[in-house]
């Protein structure tokens, strides 16, 4: 019994060492400091969602994934890496962006993620990038028109892993909430009936109803929920690097120009609160 013991030990011993060794080294990716890696390899890895209109959605047709937090993270490629800078994406959702900047999968998350204080104890946020607020989306017609219409009889849909369930809670207690995986299917379920509207930062439900004459916002915001650039704690000349990119492009316009082509009826106004610097 001994004897097989030993020979079961050394059969085992190699897959052992390996997932030892994978395990160190995934601990010392996720350690590394990228201020100095991106000047060695001249790429940075963003984590975007692949789902969402105007920030980050996937085109069929290119197979490219386009939108403003698109374009946002390949300008501050090019002002810190310069023009033979790369910006990689990397699809991540509301549940999966903090796993995988933690594991360091990624190098920095930006996929309309609100800054919050519970958010801060995970991770460090850049300056803020664009400025949003929560608001509803619903069918044209919809006796809602504002959060406080909200009652025991209404269901509310939102995304799971966003700040949007709690604030919908704060602001309609008697309204019921269903919970799905990400926009689309929210949205699937709003079309479908399942609710009587939808919750979610008003640029990303802007683009939902761009896209559908049927469906509009109503009640304004009833939040302030501005977005930042994620980036691991630990790597404070990353996060350095990244927000006096978003400096300059904004001294030098490339931030306006940016925000004019993705929001051409709000750039006006909100082009100059987009940013705050």
């Amino acid at each position: 019994m001994s004897k097989m013991k030993r020979i079961i030990s050394l059969l085992f011993l190699p897959l052992l060492l390996m997932l030892v060794l994978s395990g160190c080294k995934g601990e010392s990716v996720a350690n590394e400091n990228i201020a100095k890696r991106i000047k060695e390899e001249p790429t940075i890895i963003w984590g975007v969602k692949y789902d969402t209109r105007l920030f980050g959605m996937m085109d069929i047709k290119t197979r490219q994934v386009e939108g403003f937090d698109i374009d946002i993270a390949k300008a501050i490629t090019k002002e810190i890496l310069g023009e033979e800078g790369k910006a990689e994406f990397v699809e991540v959702t509301s549940k999966t962006r903090i796993p995988l900047l933690k594991n360091g999968n990624i190098d920095a998350i930006i996929a309309t993620m609100t800054i919050t204080e519970d958010r801060k104890k995970q991770v460090d946020f850049s300056d803020i990038y664009f400025d949003a607020g929560q608001s509803l989306l619903v069918k044209k017609g919809s006796p809602i028109k504002s959060v406080k219409d909200l009652t025991a009889d209404d269901t509310v849909l939102a995304v799971k892993g966003s700040t949007s369930t709690i604030n919908i809670r704060k602001h309609a207690p008697d309204a019921k909430i269903l919970e799905l995986e990400n926009y689309a299917e929210a949205f699937t379920a709003l079309q479908s009936g399942q609710g009587q509207a939808m919750t979610t930062d008003n640029a990303i439900l802007l683009g939902m109803a761009s896209e559908n004459d049927n469906y509009e916002l109503t009640g304004g915001t009833f939040t302030n929920e501005p977005y930042g650039i994620a980036i691991n704690k630990g790597q404070d000349d990353f996060l350095e690097e990244v927000n006096q990119a978003l400096h300059k492009m904004h001294d030098n316009g490339i931030y306006n120009k940016i925000f004019e082509k993705w929001f051409p009826k709000d750039a006006e106004g909100r082009a100059k609160k987009g940013a705050q610097f």
